[in-house]
């Protein structure tokens, strides 16, 4: 999970419409960040709470709206969460999963949520078929943008936040791969945490009994 920040000079509606290669008018800057030219994006889609204004579901009228809540020089304007997709299932299980992954940020954060599915790169791995998942840092509510979504901010619950979110993700490719019949499975542990459990699992039993 990513954060597009102010201060590095980087705005929610660039973000978007590079992700989504879009052309995008962003009123706060007065610039234009057009993105139409860009290949290899496979689908889109918005995903807003229920309660959300009708304009949650245009793109420019949502992340101009992101940005007018925005007053600080420094502001966090956007979180962007990036997922890798299995290449063994077929582009509608990894359409539907990504979707899963983007009603459930809506549903415990209660934000706006702006998904761009990609295709491998032509020169890069053609396994790495990948999304890109671009939300508010404000919950949006009838009334527009409120509160700020503190908890995934703190120093205590953030990280926390994240590794729960990573587990979802690690639960939803799981279940469409079993579907498939692969026996493959993902494990959403950093390779930190991965190494430290092959040390543990590789010292004797009675070793780490007596260390428990």
């Amino acid at each position: 999970m990513k954060t597009i920040k102010r201060s590095a000079g980087r705005s929610a509606t660039a973000a978007a419409a590079y992700r989504v290669g879009e052309r995008i008018e962003c009123q706060r800057e007065g610039r234009v960040h057009d993105y139409t030219r860009k290949q290899g994006i496979k689908e889109t889609f918005i995903v807003a709470p229920e309660n959300a204004p009708s304009w949650a579901q245009d793109r420019s009228k949502l992340w101009n709206e992101v940005e007018a809540s925005e007053t600080r020089r420094n502001s966090v304007t956007a979180r962007e969460w990036e997922l890798a997709l299995p290449s063994e299932i077929s582009a509608e299980d990894r359409s539907q999963i990504t979707r899963q992954f983007a009603e459930e940020l809506v549903s415990r954060y209660g934000v706006a949520v702006d998904v761009a599915i990609h295709a491998p790169h032509r020169e890069g791995d053609q396994m790495n078929h990948h999304a890109h998942v671009l939300t508010s840092t404000r919950k949006l509510e009838p009334e527009g943008f409120t509160a700020k979504t503190r908890v995934l901010d703190s120093a205590k619950t953030g990280g926390v936040e994240i590794e729960q979110m990573r587990g979802l993700w690690a639960e939803l490719q799981n279940k469409a791969l079993e579907r498939v019949g692969e026996v493959e499975r993902v494990d959403n542990r950093s390779l930190e945490k991965l190494r430290w459990s092959a040390v543990i699992n590789s010292l004797p039993r009675s070793w780490t009994a007596t260390r428990s």
